[in-house]
């Protein structure tokens, strides 16, 4: 059999994927720009991050299971990134009581 290389490969993956999910970044951008919109939120790509994409504040939460991050937005209007440290807080101090009425 001709030579074959596992790292290649596996690098070759990994830069489609990057390229994949900058492209999509780019195109919801320009998306929220050709709608009017100051910036847009994402979800479901594993990458969390805030950033400004040509004008446009574009944010995604990343995930809760592999990278353990959240989006917030505090009472003033200012977004922010949180990075869960499992040993900071008890895993049961950030499960949110329901609202009155809501069953849990």
């Amino acid at each position: 059999m001709p030579y074959w290389s596992l790292s290649a490969y596996l690098k070759q993956r990994v830069k489609s994927a990057l390229n994949y999910v900058t492209q999509f970044e780019e195109a919801v951008a320009a998306q929220a720009r050709k709608l009017g919109h100051h910036g847009v939120v994402c979800g479901h790509i594993h990458r969390a991050e805030i950033r400004d994409i040509d004008g446009i504040l574009y944010c995604n939460d990343g995930d809760w299971v592999e990278s353990r991050t959240a989006l917030v937005e505090h009472f003033d209007g200012r977004l922010e990134l949180l990075h869960w440290a499992s040993d900071a807080v008890p895993a049961r101090a950030v499960i949110p009581h329901p609202a009155p009425g809501v069953a849990a």
